[in-house]
């Protein structure tokens, strides 16, 4: 059993959203797409779990705790790396509050996280690779985000940082068969020039990224051997369309200015709730329906497995 003095509370920094962003782009290249969901919408939570992420081992740096980071488990990407303490492998399970009223109410008062459920997925429960002494830790971010057109025009009109990505068609970031792409052909319709970055993959499959500036309505050939195209970023919001097209696909990508979607979280706080052991977890949890309304969500899209936050382990337990 947990209390709201065992919750450790850590600071935001923009370098943890910046961590964020370079995961999430490459996440691109191997993440499942589920039916119906919104790609900015899960970029954004990824963004906002790895830098929990950053911010949990950067905690464990700062207070001398050892550790090791070794390779995920089997069947998650390739590129994910976890925290071990003491050999236990840590799979941190992290929440993003962006409701201004309900993100002030947990900052004031973050007693009130101990009502909240521990929420995992029950198809990654059920997923081969677990040890039973693994640990969950539970965490919550308390942050803003900025994903309708009139939130970013605030945003930049402020000054703030953002972060502006198109993401490409499943054909471009997955294609069927692994052949170079051929030149991709890139062309601006602004009256400005406008810097986009290409990002992407090369025959060995590794992330590869081009900086192209795009004169005023003139077509600009790249030559670069790009194996896959995921995903497109401006440094500021076109006010015209983009195109981007190679002879590998059909279809001409035209992206308009309302296809952009900002990655940026603008975190606040960072809220280290509790541990259990996956057994522990598994012995204790309750099945949960989908459409559940929870402190961390409207409704719940995935059926999950809960436990009381207020029923974790303190996390002093693990530094000592």
């Amino acid at each position: 059993m947990i209390t709201s003095s065992n919750i450790i509370k850590l600071a935001y920094t923009n370098d943890l959203t910046e961590g964020g962003i370079a995961y999430a782009l490459r996440s691109l290249t191997y993440g499942f797409d589920r039916a119906g969901s919104q790609p900015y919408e899960k970029l954004r939570r990824t963004v906002a779990n790895t830098a929990v992420e950053i911010a949990f081992r950067r905690y464990l740096s700062q207070q001398d705790i050892p550790f090791e980071v070794q390779a995920a488990t089997p069947f998650t990407d390739s590129e994910r790396y976890d925290v071990s303490l003491n050999g236990q492998r840590c799979e941190i399970k992290s929440y993003l509050i962006s409701h201004r009223e309900q993100m002030t109410d947990m900052r004031r008062n973050p007693e009130i996280i101990l009502n909240a459920p521990a929420l995992v997925p029950s198809d990654q429960h059920a997923r081969e690779g677990h040890k039973r002494d693994d640990l969950y830790i539970f965490a919550f971010l308390a942050g803003l985000i900025a994903a309708s057109q009139d939130d970013l025009k605030k945003v930049i009109t402020a000054d703030q940082p953002h972060y502006l990505v198109h993401v490409m068609p499943e054909e471009w970031r997955k294609p069927q068969h692994w052949n170079p792409l051929g030149a991709l052909t890139l062309k601006s319709d602004s009256d400005e020039e406008l810097l986009v970055e290409v990002n992407g993959q090369d025959s060995a499959r590794e992330a590869m990224r081009k900086i192209v500036s795009l004169p005023p309505k003139t077509k600009v050939i790249v030559n670069d051997s790009f194996y896959s195209v995921t995903a497109i970023h401006v440094r500021r919001l076109p006010d015209a369309r983009v195109g981007v097209h190679c002879d590998a696909v059909k279809e001409i990508e035209v992206i308009s200015p309302l296809q952009w979607g900002n990655l940026w979280v603008y975190g606040m706080d960072i809220f280290l709730a509790g541990y259990l052991s996956y057994e522990e977890f598994g012995q204790q949890a309750k099945p949960l329906p989908i459409n559940s309304r929870t402190f961390q969500y409207e409704h719940t899209k995935v059926k999950n497995l809960y436990v009381p936050i207020s029923n974790l382990k303190p996390l002093g337990n693990l530094f000592k």
